[in-house]
């Protein structure tokens, strides 16, 4: 019998506009500083009452497996949902927009919806889990567990491409030279691109050279980002997807096919609006 799903939510690309990594605990894990936003596009997430199944679909679907360390089963459990489960899944994998845990934090949104409560300590199923639940800029510290709000980002559109390398987040943090880094500064309120551009020129992605170490091609995709027109370009998480921001959609779009035609992941797309999120 055929699965009927009702429930749709949206799974949106995380972008970390910025990203320093400030310290590191005696456990290992990484102390971070980060400006995040979210992209209009993403994977998609439906849900039907149960039993507990997962289904992959979309252009990316062969990356992943439905073997029960999936992050959306994983995700149904924590819960305590019995709760069937179609990913679409349309972003790249181990890619540093936040994939996985946007599609986790999907489900239990999706959950939620249905009636189950959300649980404690989402962080457990990954350090970006938090703050995908709410799919809003924010300002990510700790290991990802500590969000504060940050002034609405100015609309902007933005090109997201990826050269189909697949890095391994710990062998990037591995390639740090220094793990103890300023801080973020301020942010204030941004009220259009060229000031969101200006601050973040004052703020690195600190994994963007141990990346590039270990992908060189990631130099390239920024160099072909800057060259078709961005206001401003630089790698997301652990890579290896780049951005490039735009001021209208027409030149993101050209942007986006431009890029493609080397052979790489490109897509243009817009600024999400919390409103999309509910």
């Amino acid at each position: 019998m055929t699965t009927a799903f009702s429930l749709v939510e949206p799974a949106p690309a995380k972008l970390n506009l910025a990203l320093h990594v400030t310290g590191r605990r005696a456990d290992g894990y990484h102390l971070l500083d980060s400006l995040v936003c979210f992209a209009a596009m993403g994977d998609r997430i439906e849900l039907a009452p149960g039993p507990l199944s997962l289904q992959i679909d979309g252009p990316f679907a062969s990356g992943l497996s439905v073997a029960d360390d999936n992050l959306c089963l994983r995700a149904a459990r924590l819960a305590g949902a019995e709760v069937a489960i179609r990913l679409t899944k349309n972003l790249p994998v181990s890619s540093g927009i936040g994939g996985g845990s946007a599609d986790a934090a999907a489900v239990l949104r999706g959950l939620a919806r249905m009636g189950h409560p959300l649980p404690a300590r989402t962080e457990v199923l990954g350090a970006d889990v938090p703050v995908c639940l709410a799919s809003d800029p924010a300002r990510m510290q700790g290991i990802g567990e500590a969000l504060s709000p940050v002034p609405p980002l100015p609309p902007f559109w933005m090109v997201l491409a990826n050269p189909g390398v697949a890095l391994s987040t710990p062998q990037i943090f591995a390639g740090l030279e220094r793990r103890d880094n300023p801080a973020l500064p301020p942010v204030p309120r941004l009220p259009d691109l060229a000031a969101l551009t200006g601050w973040l020129a004052l703020t690195r992605n600190d994994l963007e050279l141990p990346a590039i170490a270990r992908a060189p091609v990631i130099a390239s995709v920024l160099d072909a980002l800057r060259a078709e027109g961005a206001a401003f370009a630089r790698m997301s998480g652990s890579g290896a997807t780049c951005f490039g921001l735009f001021n209208g959609a027409g030149r993101a779009q050209a942007a986006a096919a431009s890029l493609a035609r080397h052979g790489w992941w490109s897509v243009a797309t817009e600024l999400a609006s919390p409103a999309a999120q509910g």
